[in-house]
């Protein structure tokens, strides 16, 4: 274990943003990579159909999640990352959650006959004990995040998901199809939640009316907004399910899953960012807000730029051959799904450094029309497009909600965006689409192997030629390197 252990000082040696991003990163790559293999089992184990049964659980897990939590679980995140009583907001928290989940849980066990699917498919249990590990889940995460331990909790959410993979995998092979993929949904948080408490630091102590006020005030808006995000991630999946089908929904969900791998960065940055936005937010250092959101956006160009133009030219035969045959029709709406994770890093930054500087009145309102726009979108175009309909509605609504965020968000601070390197991202995007287009033109991809030998060769052409063009993106580098092998060395 020495090698690990000087690893980690390294890593421990770097800036505190850099470190914490770094951390997420890691085990966003690592989980995705997993996850993107396992699916690729599950695809050709039990197919489309059972996939978006699953798929359906999740975005019903989902939905009635947002019910349980009502906001509070962000709104926790906020109130102990100011700095002021933690244990207090925490401990309202726990009172709060486990009031609302029991709630939840009453109410879902009294109209149990209403879901049909979930009891035809005997995962209606599941759905229960996935919520009263959510309760679980939400407390410890909340206090974790609150606290600025992003790495912790970047760690526990990989082992979370690399928990629910391994029992997921079991399952499946044990023949068990959507009741063995939502067991290991709910073992995963277990087991994740677990990690994070060895390293909790906040205690159950008596609090006021004044903290649960708060909570609530905050959380009111949260839950309002959340609402608006949940119908950007579930309301796809649950009008496909219901004017086409669950094999449709399976094909949908892998084209978006596929997507997904170009949020890496994203999903990294946010989870490191929030708290940090919020603390400076309330010390009113609004330069280092302005610093760290042109950054963002241009690390998580970096990666989603390149992959759209690689899922454009090679995105028809890696669904075919990675999923199975029925899963290569839905090229055009992965294309598509491209796009809006591209849009969905403006939209996602704008509206998380919002909420971070509580100005979230404004964002409500543009949250609501974005979601009426998004429901009319979908009703309108899956009857007569299909899985292609859902994935145009949730671009175009995509674009009005960034482009509302950005209106507001501007009337407080001054959104720069790196242009230089953007351009630099760019070209070397375009050098890279060139190199494997030219690779398709003359190699056929007749099988799994051809078609991945230009994923790696265009991966290595593209991140030669971004440090080439671009010094800041390699100063940045060579910095945390530099910061590294100076620790190895003192140490």
């Amino acid at each position: 274990m020495p090698i690990l252990k000087t690893f980690i000082e390294r890593i421990m040696s770097i800036d505190a943003i850099k470190r914490q991003s770094i951390v997420s990163l890691i085990w966003q790559i690592a989980f995705t990579l997993i996850g993107f293999l396992s699916t690729i089992y599950f695809a050709h184990a039990v197919g489309a159909g059972v996939l978006g049964g699953y798929f359906l659980f999740v975005a019903y897990f989902s939905i009635i999640s947002l019910v349980a939590n009502g906001g509070f679980f962000e709104a926790a995140i906020k109130r102990i990352s100011e700095g002021e009583e933690q244990d207090a907001y925490f401990s309202a928290l726990v009172m709060l959650l486990s009031f609302f989940v029991s709630i939840v849980v009453i109410v879902l066990v009294a109209f149990r006959s209403y879901f049909v699917d979930l009891n035809d498919a005997g995962i209606f249990i599941w759905l229960i004990l996935a919520l009263i590990v959510a309760l679980f889940w939400w407390a410890v995460s909340s206090g974790i995040q609150g606290c600025g331990k992003i790495g912790i909790s970047a760690t526990g959410l990989f082992i979370n998901n690399i928990s629910r993979v391994i029992i997921q995998v079991i399952a499946v092979f044990c023949g068990y199809g959507v009741g063995g993929l939502a067991s290991g949904l709910v073992i995963g948080m277990i087991v994740g939640g677990i990690i994070q408490l060895r390293f909790f630091d906040l205690h159950l102590v008596r609090f006021g009316w004044r903290h649960i006020k708060s909570l609530s005030t905050f959380s009111l808006w949260v839950f309002l907004i959340s609402s608006g995000g949940l119908v950007f991630s579930t309301a796809d999946t649950v009008m496909i399910g219901y004017y086409l089908g669950n094999a449709d929904v399976g094909v949908y969900r892998i084209a978006l899953q596929f997507t997904l791998m170009a949020t890496f960065t994203t999903d990294a940055l946010r989870s490191t960012l929030y708290p940090k936005v919020s603390r400076w937010g309330k010390t009113g250092d609004t330069g280092s807000i302005e610093k760290s959101l042109s950054h963002a956006v241009t690390y998580s160009l970096l990666l989603a730029i390149p992959m759209f133009i690689g899922g454009f030219l090679l995105g028809d035969k890696l669904l075919y051959y990675l999923y199975g045959a029925e899963f290569g029709q839905g090229y055009l709406t992965m294309v598509i799904l491209f796009i809006v994770q591209i849009v969905n890093i403006f939209n996602f930054f704008f509206t998380t450094y919002l909420t971070a500087m509580d100005h979230l009145k404004y964002l409500f309102r543009i949250t609501v029309v974005s979601v009426t726009a998004n429901i009319i979108l979908n009703a309108s175009l899956i009857p007569f497009i299909g899985i292609l309909g859902a994935a145009i509605a949730t671009l175009l609504t995509m674009g009005l909600n960034a482009v509302l965020a950005r209106g507001e968000l501007s009337k407080i601070l001054t959104i720069r965006v790196e242009s230089s390197s953007l351009l630099n991202i760019l070209k070397a995007s375009v050098a890279m689409g060139l190199f494997v287009g030219v690779y398709r033109l003359f190699v056929p991809l007749s099988n799994v192997w051809l078609t991945l030998i230009p994923v790696v060769l265009g991966s290595g052409v593209y991140g030669i030629l971004v440090l080439k063009y671009d010094t800041n993106i390699y100063r940045e580098l060579k910095g945390i390197l530099m910061q590294m092998k100076d620790s190895s060395r003192n140490g």
